[in-house]
């Protein structure tokens, strides 16, 4: 058993294997005061290895996550299939359809954005501040690249990628922000649960700019959607 910090929350996670525990090693604090916690049965375990041939370490780790992510909406936080990039002290979510290239786009940012690292590579926590804005948040489930970092930062815009063989950038308008959001969020989990998070999604619509990004795998796909995005001082 032990605690991690996540998305400013502490969770008490009651492992049967220390493949989890390994996993989580850097968001892991001191004490056993937690906002809630998590532990998964033996049954669940197996049902997860009927996708496939994992190790119950693996599987366990799967099934804490799903647990910890039906439970943070209670808390103003919900995850997001997307990955999250930090530049110049904001975070930009790049999210689409599997195999499209989010990783590939990840990437091109690292190469060519100064200072440009990952908070988290494949299913990041954001928060619904009280004032409205979003911070971003790494988790220590980050994707099979394993791109990411204890760390957070407010969320300056969201893209939304699709192939293309020229690099084009666009405002998106608010139902498609609606229906592509919808097939990235995790609706699942009792009533409750699923309600909280449709607010903090209608929150996160109203919260920052969106973009639809249609990119090769170029240098200059990421150039193209770092000047749109970028966040901007009044005035610049």
């Amino acid at each position: 058993m032990f605690v991690i910090g996540i998305a400013g929350l502490r969770v008490r996670i009651e492992n049967k294997y220390p493949f989890l525990e390994r996993q989580c090693r850097s968001f892991i604090v001191d004490g056993q005061e937690a906002d809630f916690s998590v532990s998964v049965s033996a049954e669940e375990i197996r049902e997860e290895q009927k996708n496939g041939d994992f190790p119950e370490g693996y599987c366990e780790s799967i099934c804490a996550y799903r647990h910890i992510c039906e439970k943070m909406p209670f808390y103003r936080v919900f995850i997001m299939h997307a990955s999250v990039v930090e530049a110049d002290g904001y975070a930009y979510a790049f999210t689409a359809k599997s195999g499209v290239g989010k990783s590939t786009h990840t990437a091109l940012w690292l190469k060519n954005i100064p200072g440009a690292h990952v908070i988290n590579g494949d299913k990041p926590l954001f928060r619904i501040e009280e004032d409205g804005s979003v911070t971003a948040f790494g988790t220590p489930w980050n994707g099979k690249e394993n791109w990411g970092e204890n760390r957070s930062a407010p969320l300056a815009a969201i893209c939304f990628l699709e192939r293309g063989t020229v690099n084009s950038i666009r405002r998106a308008n608010e139902d498609e922000i609606i229906n592509r959001l919808m097939h990235q969020l995790y609706l699942r989990g009792d009533r409750d649960s699923v309600n909280l998070q449709l607010k903090w999604m209608d929150a996160l619509v109203k919260a920052v700019p969106y973009y639809v990004l249609q990119c090769n795998i170029s240098d200059e796909a990421a150039r193209t959607s770092w000047e749109a995005m970028r966040h901007r001082e009044k005035g610049e």
